[in-house]
């Protein structure tokens, strides 16, 4: 019976998908670490009191990206290139959501507008890592392999959704409501529709590697295509929702250390 927990256990099995999955982790956490990081030396004069948390963002995101190399590493395992097809982070860039790495790479400051799609972009990705670290934290946070990379990730990823929530609902009290609304929902569509392209090119992937047979292939894309249609109807709207979270002031400290997996 195909499960979240057997086929991630599958994978975690096997050097050459664990490799894979390991690879593409590292690369989309790295690439927020240096977008986060540029966003928060070009934030505007108005907003530089936002600039420690954008930092530590970052900080959490290049520490996401070491522990996912150094679980490579502590197996004897290399890194492999990331297929283009699987490049969450870059895919979304290429569909506009999110800032533009052209603008990232100036030194001209970025505008309010510009840290309000900052914002609404990582509020919806946030949500999407939050909820597949909740997940393999049910199934996987006592790993004696993985298990401490998920903890700390899942808290981590957690954080970062607190932080987008506080900080969107603190710019809409300032009259900013309506056009967080509007670029919320832009980026929840698209997301949606590159996390189900991105979903099927790794499963593709993870099937050639793993030698799937084509009903266990076609089911998993089956279950994918199920996913995004109940997404496409109704379930961005979790994506786009604010509430002020418990955890108040969530990256308003320094970022932790990577655990040690020698």
């Amino acid at each position: 019976m195909l499960s979240a927990k057997s086929l991630f256990q599958e994978i975690l099995d096997n050097d050459d998908s664990f490799r894979l999955f390991c690879s593409i982790a590292a690369s989309g956490e790295s690439q927020g670490g240096w977008e986060n990081a540029r966003i928060a030396a070009l934030v505007p004069d108005s907003e530089r009191a936002m600039a420690p948390k954008i930092t530590r963002h970052g900080a959490d995101e290049d520490k996401h990206g070491r522990i996912f190399n150094a679980l490579l590493k502590k197996r004897g395992l290399d890194p492999v290139p990331v297929p283009p097809e699987t490049d969450y982070t870059m895919l979304l860039e290429k569909h506009g959501i999110g800032l533009a790495h052209d603008k990232l790479k100036a030194d001209k400051p970025l505008t309010v507008d510009d840290i309000i799609t900052y914002l609404a972009h990582s509020r919806v990705t946030e949500q999407r890592a939050s909820e597949q670290m909740i997940m393999l934290r049910k199934y996987f946070a006592d790993d004696p392999v993985i298990g401490k990379a998920v903890r700390m990730i899942s808290n981590d990823e957690d954080n970062h959704l607190a932080y987008t929530h506080e900080e969107l609902l603190r710019f809409a009290a300032a009259g900013h409501g309506r056009q967080i609304q509007a670029t919320l929902r832009e980026c929840a569509l698209a997301e949606i529709r590159v996390y189900r392209d991105v979903s099927l090119a790794v499963m593709d992937h993870m099937g050639r590697v793993l030698g799937w047979p084509r009903a266990k292939a076609a089911a998993l894309a089956a279950g994918i295509h199920a996913v995004y249609a109940w997404e496409r109807f109704a379930g961005w709207r979790r994506m786009v929702s604010l509430t002020m979270p418990e955890r108040r002031d969530a990256l308003g400290g320094p970022a932790t250390s990577a655990p040690e997996f020698a």
